[in-house]
């Protein structure tokens, strides 16, 4: 038999749970695979886009904002997670994959202590009750892809299940926002994070090789 001892154990993607005052994790979510595919779309934020436009660039405004950006573009994520209790070296079963899928819908759910708290205030009368602050959430996808972001979107498919009714089989459509400069106030942990997480960007595009005019079937100066 042919062994490879030296190949690399594939990484993990997840998600991290981190305190946004003090950048201390809270919960790390590995996920029990790697999703198949990724999604992503960019939606650039021109300062030429009229304000129904959606920032998509598709506006007609100012002609002499073309070439401007308000800021950093949108950018979505989009994957299906697979969550599988018959992998016993990965999941406890008893519960079937309730505790797994319970970690990913908090991701969008404040605790009962939170909720407790507001209510208490309401009943207090407070004139103002700020809502309630979520931890930041980084995804990643290897070293290169650290990002904040905000959940957007969480379905759950469960296709199997024990004789408990446990679920023992489930794939989870997650979508996700990077949260930007444009999104956090100065100074704020998940803004340095987006802000490394553009320089990456920087540093691969860099790392590109450029190309030629003349494969493009063009002279220097393209001039019409």
């Amino acid at each position: 038999m042919t062994r490879y001892p030296d190949l690399p154990k594939p990484l993990r993607s997840g998600l991290i749970l981190l305190d946004p005052d003090t950048g201390t994790p809270r919960r790390v979510i590995v996920l029990q695979f790697n999703p198949d595919t990724l999604e992503r779309s960019l939606a650039p934020q021109s300062a030429g886009d009229s304000a129904d436009s959606g920032g998509g660039g598709s506006g007609s405004g100012d002609r002499n904002e073309a070439l401007r950006l308000k800021g950093p573009a949108q950018e979505t994520w989009k994957f299906t997670a697979e969550i599988d209790a018959t992998d016993q070296f990965e999941v406890a079963a008893p519960d079937g994959v309730h505790p797994q899928l319970a970690v990913l819908e908090m991701l969008v759910q404040p605790t009962t202590a939170q909720l407790r708290e507001a209510t208490r205030l309401t009943e207090r009368g407070a004139i103002e009750i700020s809502p309630i602050e979520m931890p930041l959430t980084l995804f990643t996808w290897g070293s290169k892809r650290v990002m904040p972001v905000r959940i957007t979107e969480l379905s759950v498919n469960e296709s199997a299940f024990d004789v408990e009714l446990n679920p023992i089989r489930a794939s989870l459509s997650i979508g996700m926002r990077v949260l930007s400069v444009s999104d956090l106030p100065a100074g704020h942990r998940g803004a340095d994070l987006y802000m490394a997480h553009l320089a990456q960007k920087e540093r691969l595009a860099a790392a590109a090789r450029g190309g030629r005019l003349a494969e493009l079937g063009l002279g220097r100066g393209l001039q019409a």
